[in-house]
C-alpha cells in the first residue's frame, strides 16, 4: 500500500517543478526525485555521507549567486 503525504511548497516553485515535467502526466514526486539523482554520491575514495552532500550543494548555489572566496581565505579555513 502506498502512502502519500502532503508538502508546502510556494506557487512560484510547484511552477518551477511543473516546468521540469517531461510530460503532462509525470508526477511531482518523479521530478523531485530525478532532481535528488543529480547529487553526486561520492567519488574514487568513496559514498559521500549526507552532511558532505548539502554542504555540496549550498556551496554549488553560492557559486552560481556569485559568492566567493579568495584561495588565501579558502586555505585558512581549511588550515592550509
Amino acid at each position: 500500500m502506498v502512502t502519500y503525504t502532503s508538502i508546502q511548497i510556494y506557487p512560484e516553485t510547484r511552477e518551477l517543478l511543473a516546468k521540469l515535467k517531461s510530460n503532462k502526466n509525470e508526477s511531482y514526486d518523479e521530478v523531485i526525485r530525478k532532481l535528488i539523482e543529480l547529487i553526486p554520491q561520492g567519488d574514487e575514495e568513496g559514498e559521500y555521507t549526507e552532511e558532505f552532500k548539502i554542504g555540496l550543494l549550498n556551496a554549488r548555489l553560492e557559486l552560481k549567486k556569485g559568492k566567493k572566496i579568495s584561495l588565501t581565505k579558502a586555505k585558512a579555513k581549511l588550515g592550509v
